[in-house]
């Protein structure tokens, strides 16, 4: 595609308006779609007036909680209303941000977003999925989800990713005009090394005035197999920067 219609969901979330940004900067036309624009890809509301002339959308809308009943049925609910109201849209097809890993979880939000991509790769629209290790902003959002002076964050090894590099592949991969080739393992994007999620916290920590705590069991769903390297990529990723230290420095 040389310059395209595309609509996002989630365009105002974290992934979101980095997609938005990429793709506009490609010179491509954009439809954001966020209840904030007038679009909910739960209840329908605006969403065939979105889609109108789209050639492909780009669904990075996610659920803002851990908990697999909600998350499931948000996710259940949002693929069946893009791919509904893409197919008689005349949509060519759908790209999905997804997680490194994900095939292999249980539990948790992890088990929700699972579905989430056997639902789109089942749908009506022709479907891309794209998994992407934990971003670099992630780290903040588990530091920020813990109260007082000390966090305590798990010892996961991952290679962190920044938001803007996964939108950046996201992208590559809804513009290639032939899409991943039959057979192939599903593409991944992840930063450029090995990091400890608990190390990469620490560093935020020493900006925040917060003392980080590296814990073995944090309690949190599939925390067993995000400990043995369930979270890093295959042999097939596509590794790019920044690393955390060198976004986190960048940042004001």
């Amino acid at each position: 595609m040389s310059s395209s219609k595309f609509a996002v969901a989630g365009a105002t979330g974290r992934l979101g308006r980095h997609v938005v940004d990429v793709l506009t900067e490609r010179g491509h036309q954009v439809v954001p779609m966020a209840r904030a624009t007038g679009v909910d890809v739960i209840t329908g509301k605006g969403l065939a007036e979105a889609l109108a002339g789209a050639d492909a959308i780009i669904d990075v809308a996610s659920w803002h909680a851990s908990e697999e009943e909600a998350a499931t049925e948000f996710f259940r609910t949002s693929a069946r209303n893009l791919h509904e109201a893409g197919h008689a849209a005349g949509v060519a097809h759908i790209t999905v941000a997804s997680i490194i890993g994900i095939d292999k979880t249980t539990a948790g939000f992890g088990a929700a977003k699972k579905v989430h991509e056997e639902l789109h790769l089942s749908g009506l629209l022709p479907a891309r999925i794209l998994r992407a290790a934990q971003f670099h902003e992630f780290v903040g959002q588990l530091m920020d989800w813990q109260q007082g002076d000390v966090a305590y964050i798990p010892n996961w090894p991952s290679r962190l990713v920044a938001a803007r590099t996964v939108a950046e592949a996201l992208a590559d991969l809804a513009t290639d005009p032939d899409g991943p080739a039959p057979g192939t393992p599903i593409p991944e994007i992840a930063g450029p090394r090995e990091e400890i999620v608990s190390e990469a916290a620490a560093l935020l920590g020493a900006r925040r005035g917060v003392k980080v705590v590296g814990v073995a069991d944090p309690g949190l769903p599939d925390a067993e197999y995000a400990a043995a390297g369930g979270l890093l990529p295959g042999p097939h990723a596509r590794l790019a920067g920044p690393t955390f230290e060198e976004w986190l420095e960048a940042r004001p």
